[in-house]
């Protein structure tokens, strides 16, 4: 297995990191919600990803948009989404990073997300059978998602 650091290299006085590897859930999804949490304060970063698991906040897909539907409730852009599946798992390593700043003893009202990033991980292969003894591959991909969170 590869290295498993961060992408950043952070002062570790102020800040806590989490990270999630190898999540069973789209890379595309996940790049797109982390543009749009991050930098957001921790509580308001929680709301929108909370908002989109509930299905009543879209994410706006500003890269990966190709045949998406548009969304009326979205401002300053066209087509969106409600990537629950990647939102509750980028949910869980952000509460994860969260605890790890309690732990450390930093004011956890006073976090935002400094760093948060979507890598691809390692592809799972698989196979579907056909008919007449072919077989075609249905490949699962898979994310790793990095946290760092910085006291103000």
């Amino acid at each position: 297995m590869g290295d498993l650091g961060y992408s950043i290299d952070p002062d570790p006085k102020k800040t806590s990191k989490a990270m999630g590897r190898e999540l069973h859930i789209s890379p595309k999804d996940s790049v797109e919600i982390c543009d749009k949490i991050r930098g957001k304060d921790l509580d308001r970063a929680k709301n929108i990803l909370e908002d989109v698991i509930n299905g009543e906040k879209p994410i706006p897909f500003k890269k990966h948009n190709k045949k998406k539907g548009h969304r009326s409730n979205l401002e300053n852009w066209d087509s969106g989404g409600y990537p629950k599946k990647a939102a509750s798992e980028i949910l869980k390593t952000i509460e994860n990073a969260e605890n790890n700043a309690e732990y450390k003893g930093l004011d956890t009202e006073k976090l935002k997300i400094k760093h948060i990033a979507a890598h691809r991980g390692q592809e799972i292969e698989g196979m579907t059978p056909r008919a007449f003894g072919r077989a075609t591959p249905s490949n699962t991909s898979t994310t790793h998602i990095e946290v760092v969170l910085e006291e103000k």
